[in-house]
């Protein structure tokens, strides 16, 4: 038998660094969604990095109610939000980010950096291939 050199197949783990890769990818996917993305940008630039339903709703173009209260549920879950509710006739409720959250902007605001700088040329790339 001859030794033919075989092209090395990483294995999942490897790739990203966690014992547990099909967790590590529904985290990321559910990071990495668009609405979380923008629920957390905009609870980062309230006052506090807090707010209310309505005051995010409208910072977020495009985001039903249902939508924006399906993520910030989902937020909630995850750790990287907080919801107070006021004892108020109506109720008021604010969501907050909690300090995992808060960790977690730095890695955004470097994603949005990036859009910001390659936007054009995506847009371009995009342009030629479909002109092909």
């Amino acid at each position: 038998m001859e030794n033919t050199p075989t092209t090395m197949q990483p294995e999942p783990v490897l790739l990203c660094g966690h014992e547990d890769p099909i967790a590590f990818r529904e985290l990321l996917t559910k990071v990495g969604d668009k609405w979380t993305i923008f629920v957390l940008l905009g609870l980062s630039m309230l006052s506090g990095q807090r707010g209310r339903f309505s005051t995010l709703n409208r910072s977020i173009t495009g985001i039903s109610e249902r939508m924006l209260a399906l993520t910030l549920r989902n937020l909630e879950r995850d750790g990287l939000v907080i919801r107070e509710i006021f004892p108020e006739v109506p109720p008021r409720v604010e969501y907050e980010l909690t300090p995992m959250g808060r960790s977690l902007l730095p890695a955004l605001q470097g994603l949005v950096d990036w859009v910001a700088h390659n936007a054009k040329q995506v847009e371009e790339a995009r342009s030629l291939f479909d002109s092909r």
